[in-house]
């Protein structure tokens, strides 16, 4: 059974930083690419930062400069970084793995809410 659980949301001010964890169970984790997504309320979820198993990030435009995806194997663990945080930023996010050895069959989280006030 595919485990994916997060940690780490919570309020911060505009402008503040948090660490977000995602904890996989169930797959070979380093062989998978692992992502962050988000969901506001009243909109569809929207893709945040994705790693593949070598490392190699990718952002989303409107958090370019300001989050970072890391993974760290040995934990089977992905990380997002989030710094310099606007309202706008505030959604329930998501972790994704992907497996690759089920054809690309996707994973979910159960989400974790990061509320930025101004």
């Amino acid at each position: 059974q595919v485990q994916l659980v997060e940690s780490g949301g919570g309020l911060v001010q505009a402008g503040g930083s948090v660490r977000l964890s995602c904890v996989v169970s169930g797959i070979t984790f380093s062989r998978n690419p692992m992502g962050w997504y988000r969901q506001a309320p009243g909109n569809q979820r929207e893709f945040v930062a994705r790693i593949n198993s070598g490392g190699s990030p990718a952002y989303a435009e409107s958090v370019k400069g300001r989050f970072t995806i890391s993974r760290d194997n040995a934990k089977s663990t992905v990380y997002l970084q989030m710094n310099s945080l606007k309202p706008e930023d505030t959604a329930m996010y998501y972790c994704n793995a992907q497996d690759i050895s089920a054809g690309w069959e996707d994973y979910w989280g159960q989400g974790t809410q990061v509320t930025v006030s101004s």
